[in-house]
């Protein structure tokens, strides 16, 4: 909401915002650019009353200014249409959607065609680190880059946002089941997403990942040319002669087995390989040459909280990422492992998205953390709001990973993990904190402790 505030903002209009808690940084952007805040909701927010009213995917019946708004039979819409009407409509729509990756893709999407002068607008749900916020208008330019989401729109619209989306091209990263507050099954996932598949124009572009069964089905019968790629034989796109080192990967680019460039990503690991592969997909049928397109893979930076680097202190290196999924904590985990190869791996988990609160991936969370010699669980945010029979027991998964071999804690206070982690950590250990959230400010207490030991304790290596 923030960021599509400030573009609307640059493009002349008047705004101003309702919200709770605001805090900085974006509460510091949105002063900066003369947009108006007020702390709280209530009818008064409305006077004197706007030509639009944006109601944001948080906002539900019975909230006092959405009452309003529909008392004084005010004109109300959805941030995703508005992005629709405002934006998106006329342009090349580039939209990059999947359960995993969709910020680190759709902000490389972005750099790529940045580095070669192509200057897209673009709205991303991050901030990417070639640029200086999550969104960019340039009016002139006919390009529009999404991350595309598939949680649902509005209380009054219950679509996913991205069927608003427009797309010319479409990235179909991967499809797992998630958002366990909004969608019952798979089924529902895949359904929003052959709807999706029904928006692309036949003069458009689908880019799917060929390995995923999930992400194929949903394009099998699109009106619009389908491209796979990834590294199964079955794919149209596929890499091959792949190297990781520390700073990224290395490969070679095939279509139909012929070999067609040579790339390097800064990226790295097998997930963010096919990633790069989409982007690479699409921007060559958007016209970019390979040298171009070689050119944004490996001068991008990443976006904030995905394997973002924190420091090292005393010896002892951290890092952070926002993976909230079993497979997004397991390939990234692999992604650490291929960067630190021998050292001791820390990975400190809080589940408190919508779905790894509930049970539903009880089992596959003690088997994600395969790469990681020790694992520290958290509180479960929010435990209590569940019914007994949907939370995810904690202490289950302990006595799984236990059993696979893994040091296992659940420590429910950050306060408890900084201690454990002062305690325990060696020179030379790696640590990733895995959190959707703030995680309680854990990184600079735990930077705090670590640096107010009074002896280093010796290094040992991974076995």
């Amino acid at each position: 909401m923030g960021n599509v505030a400030l573009m609307i903002r640059a493009m002349g209009h008047t705004v101003t915002g309702s919200d709770e808690n605001i805090y900085p940084p974006m509460s510091t952007l949105l002063l900066d650019a003369g947009v108006s805040m007020m702390n709280g909701f209530g009818p008064q927010n409305l006077d004197p009353a706007p030509d639009l009213v944006v109601i944001g995917n948080r906002m539900s019946r019975g909230n006092s200014e959405v009452e309003a708004t529909l008392n004084q039979r005010l004109r109300y819409i959805s941030l995703p249409e508005l992005l629709k009407q405002e934006v998106i409509q006329g342009r090349t729509s580039v939209v990059l959607t999947g359960t995993h990756g969709k910020t680190t893709t759709s902000s490389l999407m972005a750099w790529v065609l940045e580095s070669a002068g192509r200057s897209p607008n673009f709205m991303i749900g991050g901030v990417p680190g070639n640029f200086d916020a999550g969104w960019q208008h340039r009016p002139e330019s006919p390009y529009m880059v999404l991350e595309g989401d598939e949680y649902d729109t509005a209380f009054f619209d219950k679509r996913s946002k991205f069927v608003h989306y427009l797309p010319t091209a479409l990235v179909i990263n991967n499809i797992e089941f998630d958002h366990a507050d909004i969608f019952a099954s798979l089924d529902d996932i895949l359904l929003s997403f052959r709807r999706l598949v029904n928006t692309v124009p036949e003069n458009g572009v689908i880019a799917v990942n060929g390995d995923d069964p999930n992400a194929t089905s949903v394009a099998e019968n699109a009106f619009t040319p389908v491209e796979t790629f990834g590294l199964g034989e079955g794919c149209r796109w596929r890499a091959a002669n792949t190297s990781y080192d520390a700073d990224g990967t290395n490969f070679t680019l095939l279509r139909d087995g012929i070999p067609l460039a040579e790339l390097r990503t800064t990226l790295i690991g097998e997930f963010n390989l096919r990633n790069a592969m989409g982007v690479a997909v699409v921007a060559h049928w958007l016209g970019l040459g390979w040298d171009q397109i070689n050119q944004g893979l490996s001068t991008f930076i990443n976006t904030r909280r995905r394997l973002e680097r924190k420091g090292e202190y005393a010896g002892v290196t951290i890092y952070d990422d926002f993976a909230h999924h079993p497979t997004a904590i397991r390939e990234t985990l692999r992604a650490l492992r291929l960067r630190h190869p021998t050292e001791r791996l820390w990975a400190m988990f809080e589940p408190r998205s919508n779905t790894t609160r509930r049970s539903v991936f009880q089992h596959e969370l003690a088997q994600c953390f395969s790469e990681a010699d020790l694992v520290v669980l958290a509180q479960v945010d929010r435990l209590h709001d569940l019914p007994p029979d949907q939370r995810l027991n904690p202490e289950q998964v302990m006595q799984e990973l236990q059993q696979q071999g893994a040091i296992a804690y659940y420590l429910p206070t950050v306060e408890e993990i900084v201690q454990c982690v002062a305690a325990n950590a060696r020179a030379g250990d790696v640590l990733i904190t895995l959190s959707n959230g703030g995680f309680g400010g854990i990184h600079a207490k735990l930077a705090a402790a670590l640096e107010d030991r009074p002896l280093p304790i010796e290094q040992e290596s991974h076995s």
